[in-house]
């Protein structure tokens, strides 16, 4: 029986709830101070002794009595008796006296009657005795008792997070072993049929990603992860495997199993095994939250897709862990202006992962598509922002403020514009010699040129055909109005039809895609490929004496527009298109046929005052380089480096 989410309620309304049900403990243990690292502590710790806990000689020299010394000169030396030698770790068992003296190592505790050193270096050796050239003040190269520490003195303050600084202070007064706060044990469960640990993936699985990205979270955020396995989508599994991680944690995560598709029971068991306070939050990504309380624990369900498990986690369940650890954390977080406008749903709080880039100030670039899904989106990202319920979009160049995953860094190079996996090979041969920092975010050609312009981009890769010319990227930088660029030749990519192994639909030209048995998956507005295809519709259009608008209605499929090369060539091995429009390398990684159309420009835009950047350079000579050309030839058919490669167009 399907299940219909009860009311959304808000966040905060869910947090309410969460802590009227939850009485919040901090358990303590003791750990040796060894093992204490990172641990917060839960006491206030006094210094039982005094550090030193005896005077102690600061330099190497002769302990004496300071008034013995008053008088000596170089040329007028005063004779001491030299009565014993203490070495560090020694237990003084002579007594210093008038007129007498007692050799003496750093660190060494100072004599009875002592009260002085004279470091060695003003002194000289003399049958017995020793020659001072120069007195010494009382208490001078003298160490104090309790100087460094006192005893009754508070050394570590209740609620600090344990760092080599606190451990090296506590162990200097001797203590081995300090009370901290126990870390809370967070069982974590996968749900669904679909989900393999590892191992040869079938059609139809995918890999657990959910157990490990959760696991390392709870670590991060002061917790103990117990992973627990996947249940499969069988009721009386699930529910076992949340009463053994009730037996054994103090939170159980479930992922997966919480919307209201067939087979989702996370919402039910959890009904029977306690009670649920929270089915469904107001929020993107996430809608599809539960929350209970079960043998006064909280359990939660997290969505199945990474992106919503993980922001629904950093939203409730990581602020819980960190309270029940003890563990403090500081929000970072920045203004940045966005770089496109944003559309949100009414109703729902949107928390919305961005990549963050600087130029003039701070830009805040949104990650697109079906990002509650797509892991590697997640991974890209460097923050988010949050829209309002209230708000249904978000304009270009409105100041929004970012809360970042982790400390921003700086890359070294930034490549803003349409990906292309010429460009990983580009990267990944350059850092066979210096290390450097990249960063690419793929917003295509256009958005590259709009970044170049606005300075967040040290380069562009850009791949835009003209229509009118037939030449590729040079009109569009003229058009963009862009000033005090250059574009750089890049590489060519072999355009052409993908189609299945033997091409059993007999593809030959772009007339064969008017065919009332041939389906067709076209690519989003915008892209070269897009381009290039309504050119080519255009001249078919003129030849036949009809509008472009009467030759694409009779393509079945062109309205249908998949975001990338890859996608294309999936349609078309899963059998949901007979042909698309692409590159030869994404036909070939999927056992393809291709046929091709044209050789397609890919180059880079680049602002003239970032030439003299290291790592641009070392980009430049690295496209230009012979072992470039070679591993494009050797790793990625259809796409080759050519006798403009490299060539530079100036744009004044």
């Amino acid at each position: 029986m399907r299940r219909i989410f009860r009311s959304l309620v808000s966040i905060e309304e869910a947090k309410q709830k969460l802590e009227e049900s939850l009485k919040i403990e901090r358990k303590v243990e003791e750990v040796s101070l060894r093992s204490s690292y990172g641990r917060i502590i839960a006491e206030d710790v006094y210094a039982p002794i005094d550090i030193p806990p005896f005077d102690r000689a600061a330099m190497d020299g002769y302990a004496v009595r300071a008034e013995d010394t008053f008088g000596a000169e170089e040329d007028k030396p005063i004779r001491l008796k030299v009565v014993g030698r203490i070495e560090a770790g020694d237990k003084p068992e002579v007594e210093v006296n008038k007129g007498e003296a007692v050799e003496i190592s750093t660190g060494a505790a100072m004599p009875k009657g002592s009260n002085a050193v004279v470091m060695v270096e003003y002194t000289s050796a003399e049958n017995g005795d020793v020659l001072v050239f120069r007195p010494v003040a009382p208490g001078e190269n003298v160490i104090a008792a309790g100087s460094d520490i006192m005893a009754g003195e508070l050394l570590v303050r209740k609620d600090t997070r344990l760092t080599a600084r606190e451990i090296g202070t506590l162990a200097a007064v001797g203590i081995t072993s300090v009370k901290v706060y126990s870390k809370p044990v967070v069982a974590v469960i996968s749900t669904g049929n679909e989900l393999i640990d590892g191992g040869e993936l079938e059609y139809g699985k995918i890999y657990d990603i959910n157990s490990a990205m959760l696991c390392a979270a709870i670590e991060e955020n002061g917790g103990k992860a117990v992973y627990l396995g996947i249940a499969r989508d069988n009721e009386e599994e699930i529910r076992k495997m949340i009463e053994d991680g009730l037996k054994t944690a103090d939170i159980v995560l479930t992922s997966g199993g919480t919307s209201t598709g067939i087979g989702d029971m996370i919402y039910r068991i959890l009904d029977n095994l306690g009670e649920v306070l929270v089915h469904g939050v107001a929020v993107k990504p996430g809608k599809p939250t539960v929350i209970a309380i079960a043998n006064n624990k909280p359990v939660f369900g997290l969505p199945g897709y990474p992106t919503s498990a993980f922001m629904i986690f950093e939203i409730f369940v990581a602020p819980l862990i960190r309270r029940m650890a003890g563990v403090s954390k500081e929000d970072s977080r920045l203004k940045a202006k966005l770089s496109s406008r944003v559309f949100s749903a009414l109703g729902r709080r949107e928390f919305l992962p961005v990549n963050i880039v600087k130029g003039e100030g701070y830009t805040a670039y949104p990650v697109t598509g079906n990002y509650s899904a797509a892991i590697s989106k997640l991974g890209e990202a460097d923050g988010f922002i949050e829209i309002p319920e209230s708000r249904a979009f978000v304009e270009e160049g409105e100041e929004v403020e970012v809360k970042l995953f982790s400390t921003l860094k700086p890359a070294d190079l930034i490549i803003i514009g349409s990906h292309c996996v010429g460009i990983d090979v580009l990267l990944e041969l350059m850092r066979k010699g210096k290390p450097f920092t990249s960063k690419v975010i793929n917003v295509g050609s256009s958005g590259g040129l709009a970044a170049i312009r606005r300075g967040e981009a040290d380069i562009a890769g850009v791949h835009l055909l003209d229509a009118e010319t037939g030449e590729y990227n040079a009109p569009y930088i003229k058009r963009y109005g862009l000033r005090g660029v250059v574009l750089v030749k890049g590489y060519m990519r072999d355009q052409g039809f993908i189609v299945a192994r033997g091409n059993p639909k007999d593809i030959k030209g772009f007339d064969d895609l008017l065919r009332d048995d041939v389906t067709f998956i076209n690519r989003n507005q915008g892209s070269g490929t897009r381009i290039l295809l309504d050119m080519h519709l255009k001249k078919i259009a003129e030849q036949r004496g009809v509008k472009l608008e009467d030759v694409t209605a009779k393509i079945d499929g062109y309205t249908i527009e998949a975001k990338s090369h890859t996608a294309v060539a999936v349609a078309v091995l899963m059998g949901k298109a007979d042909v698309g429009l692409g590159i030869r390398s994404v036909a070939e990684r999927y056992g393809l046929d291709f046929i091709p159309v044209r050789g397609e420009e890919y180059d880079f835009v680049i602002r003239k005052e970032r030439f003299e950047k290291d790592v641009v350079k070392r980009f430049l000579d690295t496209l230009r380089s012979e072992e470039f050309k070679k591993e494009l030839e050797k790793r990625l058919p259809g796409i080759r480096a050519y006798e403009k490669t490299g060539e530079i167009i100036e744009f004044t």
